[in-house]
């Protein structure tokens, strides 16, 4: 089905003054998303419906646009702390989530830019509850490894990586929620590197996603709010690295089941949105 127009370009006038809000809630999703050891992309994405005025689809892209710089930042931090030599060594787990999450990026961007704003909104809500259940599966115990012979690893790798990087696109995340415990579980390797290796997937990814989005008219958004975009990627880079320096300071048992509550409350918002 054909998208339907966009209700114009820019975002309301009153959210075009509020850069100290964009900042500082940028700053409170880096600072939730640091403390879990993410970028929190999928905390900002409702705020961007919900509290600036973006509809779906350009929330999506400011989304994306976002979450590329913080992922960016966050690969020098990611180098220092897991050695490159550890990273390269997995260069199969890498290429074989990626020979599938290129192609989902790309399929999922183009259903994106197709979809009614109305439709959208529910499959944001829809993927705002997996993510949450990803969250809650991944933080609040141990993930085993599965079992599987070479060749279903194989098939299951290229699966995982189509369907994440749909996801990832049509939220606008970078999609290491998903890739982390996808990362354990199929390969068995150790959570810290799992982060490590889900940025190497993960930016490719998003790259591929981005380039899609540029063909829409809705990447106008980005050109006409350039200001509002910067802010708040810089108040979310400022609370990751926050965020980080917190890391374990609060219990997971603690914060995760409040991060999962929110991403369910935002989800029912998104679901509800007209």
């Amino acid at each position: 089905m054909a998208a339907e127009p966009t209700i114009g370009s820019s975002v309301p006038s009153s959210v075009a003054r509020s850069l100290p809000l964009a900042f500082a809630a940028g700053a409170a999703i880096g600072v939730l998303g640091g403390m879990i050891g993410l970028g929190g992309a999928e905390f900002r994405l409702p705020l961007l419906i919900g509290l600036f005025g973006f509809i779906a689809l350009q929330a999506v892209i400011v989304n994306k646009a976002m979450s590329l710089i913080v992922v960016l930042t966050a690969l020098p931090a990611r180098l220092l702390a897991i050695p490159l030599a550890d990273v390269t060594s997995q260069w199969a787990v890498v290429a074989n989530l990626l020979a599938g999450s290129l192609v989902g990026a790309w399929v999922g961007a183009a259903w994106a830019t197709k979809m009614r704003s109305a439709t959208l909104y529910k499959v944001l809500a829809a993927l705002l509850v997996l993510i949450a259940a990803a969250l809650a599966t991944s933080h609040l115990g141990p993930l085993g490894t599965l079992n599987l012979s070479p060749v279903v690893r194989l098939i299951a790798g290229l699966v995982a990586g189509v369907l994440i990087g749909a996801v990832a696109a049509l939220m606008g995340v970078a999609g290491g929620e998903l890739l982390i415990p996808t990362i354990v579980l199929l390969y068995g390797i150790d959570i810290k590197l799992a982060g490590s290796l889900s940025l190497a997937v993960s930016l490719p990814t998003m790259l591929v996603a981005f380039a899609r989005y540029s063909q829409d008219a809705s990447f106008q958004i980005l050109r006409d709010n350039k200001t509002f975009v910067l802010t708040m990627t810089g108040g979310s880079i400022a609370g990751t690295l926050l965020g980080g320096l917190l890391l374990g300071l609060v219990p997971a048992v603690v914060i995760v089941p409040l991060l999962v509550a929110l991403l369910l409350a935002s989800a029912v918002k998104v679901w509800r949105h007209r």
